[in-house]
């Protein structure tokens, strides 16, 4: 049985006032051994606030990247012992935005995934397609192109400690949400690609979507086989809304 995670990317947003007033608020409504992993993933900035304000309970902290140098001459780069160094446990590594506004390849996310695994970070491996490439029908050789590469950069012994999140672009920030039946299509293809290398991988690898995840669309999409959760986005900055998201992963 895999355990159930939801991950918030909070993006390029925060303040020290909307960090512990969204850490606590989150911290305060949870319940203990709630059976679902969480994880928040702020700025740079606020890991280090995000850290002192989890304490030892059952929030974890994320990096949204890393680079996949060794502490050095790279202006501006954070490397995977810095995250480490500041208490974080995941690392989100590969998403849409980072592939479309700063033309992060195939090979690079393979490169970061690597890194992260190599210092014990655990990567949430983001693969997805945008509308043109869903209406033009190759949805599937996209993600498994995507997921490939990370597979054969990385190796496949990451899985089942590494998490990947099934992110359709057209459903990121746009209102729009894979309806049921197609994320599960999607999720169902990435397990038995993950299985072609390793049915235990395969078994054992938390699959999450992510794209639009709401309260209210929450539990649909947590019932269905092959999805383990979500890596949850706007819903992620308001402490309601994430609660909401987790107690449907949680049920």
């Amino acid at each position: 049985m895999r355990r159930p995670l939801v991950a918030g990317n909070w993006k390029m947003n925060g303040s020290r006032e909307m960090t512990k007033a969204l850490v606590t608020g989150i911290a305060a409504d949870l319940p203990s051994q709630c059976g679902t992993d969480v994880v928040v993933c702020p700025p740079y900035v606020y890991l280090d606030m995000c850290r002192e304000l989890v304490g030892e309970g059952e929030i974890s902290v994320g990096g949204q990247d890393l680079d996949v140098h060794e502490p050095g001459a790279f202006t501006g780069e954070i490397a995977a012992d810095m995250l480490l160094d500041v208490g974080c446990r995941y690392v989100i590594v590969g998403h849409s935005e980072r592939r479309s506004l700063y033309a992060e390849t195939d090979q690079r996310v393979g490169q970061k995934v690597s890194a992260a695994s190599a210092k014990g970070l655990i990567p949430i491996v983001c693969v997805g397609e945008t509308r043109e490439e869903r209406e033009d029908g190759v949805t599937a050789e996209v993600v498994r192109r995507q997921l490939g590469v990370v597979i054969e950069t990385a190796g496949i012994n990451i899985f089942p400690k590494a998490l990947v999140a099934y992110e359709p672009v057209w459903a990121i920030g746009t209102g729009l949400t894979a309806s049921e039946s197609q994320a599960q299509e999607v999720h169902a293809l990435i397990r038995a690609q993950l299985s072609d290398a390793s049915e235990q991988a395969a078994a054992g690898t938390r699959v999450l979507y992510g794209g639009s995840v709401k309260p209210d669309n929450a539990a649909g999409l947590f019932s269905q086989p092959d999805i383990d959760g979500g890596l949850i986005g706007g819903a992620s900055l308001k402490a309601a809304d994430f609660l909401g998201i987790i107690k449907a992963a949680t049920s």
